[in-house]
């Protein structure tokens, strides 16, 4: 990238408090877009992800890797009074606050969002937490805990009923996507009007807004869902199916792409019976079309339908591993990792997957060492 380009966030100074990983995505996003992130973390033991392995990359957490690029670490104890002076002096400083602490820690260290705002009005500062700040405030923010009592564990899981979590923590991952969206809005008004805000967000309301049609189907219609396994509740055929080789999904969402599903399965008369000719006739016989399906599909491997199916606009494809998910970005060009080189080392991470034509996302700093920059932020902080 081109040094004259100023990126969307240059000069936003961030005072990172965050930690784990709602608080900290969203911040490495941000980060990306050009703001400066400033991480205070405790000396002794830092983000508690750095400790979060297996696996490592050259002794490091990958975890904390994977959330903590374009950042600088401060080490500061807030319960010293030298590192609650700094940091609260980095709050004066900062035009953005980021915290997921329980609600009232940082009130017990001089830096609630009215403390912050006493020393800097025009301060956006956004606290993440669990269940808000009111009745919920005292219940801990674990995002597996989130996906049980969240609903989401209800909808996800084998057909058998037995409810199982996601593969990632990605009621933290949306709850970090909701903060940095409504910190991008709160700077907006703060440019406008000269006006901070405290800016909230808890992972329960991500996750039921996150939720959608599921969510809607219950706050319209008041339908609860259950778990499905692999199917949808609107639309079929929808769900994996097992090939010769492997499982492979087909995601037809329309009458159209079903009549061509079945002109490739060569078997056009699946298109012209009266149970499968529209969506509501397959969502109501999904059983027996499941059945019928799934013998056409075990003919051949997921490779071979994926070549006969997507030209005629079929959505399929095989249940990858990442290995093989990374080797497709790769081959659509989407180029899906990020490379940063410190000490002649390049380390490769996950790309943001925001493209902008004039100010891209820069990979410009490794995810920091515990207090790598304490000196240099601390003098500047005592000046």
């Amino acid at each position: 990238m081109n040094d004259a380009v100023r990126l969307p966030l240059s000069g936003v100074l961030i005072a990172d408090f965050g930690r784990v990983l709602a608080a900290p995505y969203a911040t490495m996003l941000l980060a990306d877009l050009g703001a400066d992130v400033v991480k205070v973390e405790h000396p002794d033991t830092g983000d508690d992800t750095r400790a979060w392995g297996p696996p490592h990359a050259e002794g490091e957490a990958t975890y904390f890797l994977s959330v903590n690029r374009n950042k600088r670490s401060f080490a500061a104890d807030l319960r010293d009074g030298t590192g609650r002076r700094r940091a609260l002096e980095l709050v004066r400083r900062a035009d953005v606050v980021f915290e997921n602490f329980r609600p009232g820690t940082m009130a017990k260290y001089g830096l609630s969002y009215e403390q912050a705002r006493a020393v800097n009005p025009g301060i956006v500062y956004c606290s993440v937490t669990g269940f808000g700040s009111g009745k919920g405030a005292a219940l801990p923010g674990y995002d597996l805990l989130l996906q049980a009592v969240g609903g989401l564990m209800s909808v996800t899981g084998p057909e058998s009923g037995e409810p199982v979590k996601t593969g990632v923590a990605v009621v933290d991952v949306l709850t970090g996507l909701h903060a940095a969206i409504g910190v991008l809005a709160a700077l907006r008004h703060r440019d406008a009007t000269g006006e901070g805000q405290h800016v909230e967000v808890n992972l329960l309301s991500s996750l039921l807004s996150s939720l959608v049609n599921q969510s809607g189907g219950f706050t319209l219609a008041g339908a609860v869902p259950g778990i499905m396994g692999n199917r949808h509740p609107s639309i079929a055929p929808y769900e994996v199916y097992p090939a010769a080789d492997r499982p492979m999904v087909i995601a037809v969402g329309n009458d159209r792409q079903f009549a061509a599903l079945c002109h490739g399965l060569e078997a056009p008369e699946l298109a012209a019976d009266p149970r499968f000719a529209t969506n509501t006739g397959r969502v109501a016989h999904v059983d027996e079309l499941a059945g019928q399906l799934s013998r056409l599909l075990e003919r051949r491997t997921a490779a071979d339908w994926f070549e006969v199916l997507t030209p005629l606009g079929v959505p399929c494809g095989p249940v990858n591993d990442l290995a093989e998910a990374f080797g497709l970005a790769e081959r659509l060009g989407l180029a899906p990792r990020a490379t940063i080189t410190t000490d002649d080392r390049p380390m490769h991470l996950v790309a943001n997957p925001i493209g902008l034509s004039r100010t891209p996302p820069r990979y410009d700093r490794r995810p920091p060492r515990l207090g790598e920059h304490t000196d240099e932020i601390g003098a500047w902080l005592d000046s």
